[in-house]
């Protein structure tokens, strides 16, 4: 009862500081003018989009990073190496992102950082992470249970942690197309990794983890109070780079790197739709979809965009309930 009453409170309190904080934060960023400018490529619906505040991610990143600053500073809330390891990812992205929205801002254009500098940017992070890693006793196994199989990857071992921070910071940011998706869905992803970590007592600071988990859920249901159709506020970079990454760390520190393919699913069928339909247009000279990723693909068909999104947080809920089953009960 412990663990659910510690997992309820956490979603409340980051649910009612960020409903509060993201009130003021839209007022603040219409003064500033920080707007979304939406692609001509889109359709007449998402025309009218245009002028929407974005960078909304802070929301959710600036609520959850006080919290559990706070409840680390009163004790209720043990700090470890690995807490600190998710939450510079968390942060160090977040910053990558709102970069990225600034430039195009200030651009007027969909360019941003260069593909140089975000690589040369996320190369930093995953060396950081590989070194806090590693001095805080983890070791540079690949570990997967189920299967039997167990690969030290030694210095190789970075490489891969470059691979699951990118692959998972970019899929979430792909995912980001309609009103409230992204958000939606990653709030059910977070739920099941703050159940999954919860469990995963051979990681140091796993409660910690779990925890921070659960907060971040609240605060991105706060958030879709301001998200959801009609959206009141995007999330942009700052928060898809963000939430992708944190939820890669997460599964990378407690060993559940093939759990969250399943949980992040539907993100990984997204990035699948974008691959396979650029190399069948660039090979090809063809379409598979009427238009990648794949939530515009339904829009095309004649979906209307909450539809969409209903059934997309739906496959998602039904892949983290797989997830829960395989990593924490099976």
């Amino acid at each position: 009862m412990l663990v659910l009453a510690k997992a309820v409170l956490s979603i409340m309190l980051g649910f009612s500081v960020s409903v509060v904080f993201g009130y003021f934060a839209i007022k603040w960023l219409k003064k500033k003018h920080i707007r979304q400018q939406v692609s001509n490529t889109l359709g007449e619906r998402h025309k009218k989009k245009n002028g929407t505040p974005t960078t909304g991610g802070i929301i959710f990143i600036i609520p959850t990073v006080l919290i559990m600053i706070a409840l680390v500073l009163t004790g209720k809330v043990e700090f470890s190496t690995n807490l600190f390891i998710v939450l510079f990812v968390f942060i160090a992205y977040a910053i990558f992102g709102y970069i990225d929205d600034y430039l195009i801002i200030k651009r007027h254009t969909n360019d941003g950082l260069s593909i140089f500098w975000k690589l040369v940017l996320q190369i930093i992070v995953a060396l950081v992470f590989f070194y806090m890693f590693l001095s805080s006793g983890n070791e540079p196994i690949v570990d997967i249970h189920t299967l039997g199989i167990k690969l030290d990857l030694g210095w190789l071992y970075g490489m891969f942690l470059l691979f699951v921070l990118v692959g998972s910071s970019n899929a979430v940011n792909i995912t980001d197309g309609l009103d409230g998706l992204a958000g939606g869905l990653s709030a059910i992803a977070f739920f099941a990794f703050g159940l999954i970590t919860w469990g995963a007592n051979w990681a140091s600071g796993n409660e910690a983890i779990a925890i921070f988990c659960f907060v971040l859920v609240g605060s991105l249901v706060g958030f879709l109070v301001y998200n959801c159709y009609p959206a009141k506020i995007f999330m942009g970079d700052t928060g898809s780079l963000s939430l992708g990454a944190a939820l890669a760390s997460v599964a990378i520190i407690t060993n559940h790197e093939v759990t969250l393919i399943i949980v992040a699913g539907v993100f990984v069928i997204e990035t699948l739709s974008v691959i396979i339909q650029w190399i069948a247009i660039s090979k090809f000279h063809t379409k598979v979809f009427l238009m990648a990723p794949l939530h515009h693909h339904f829009e095309k068909l004649g979906w209307s965009e909450t539809d969409v999104v209903r059934m997309f947080w739906s496959v998602g809920l039904l892949l983290s309930m797989v997830a829960i089953g395989f990593g924490v009960w099976i």
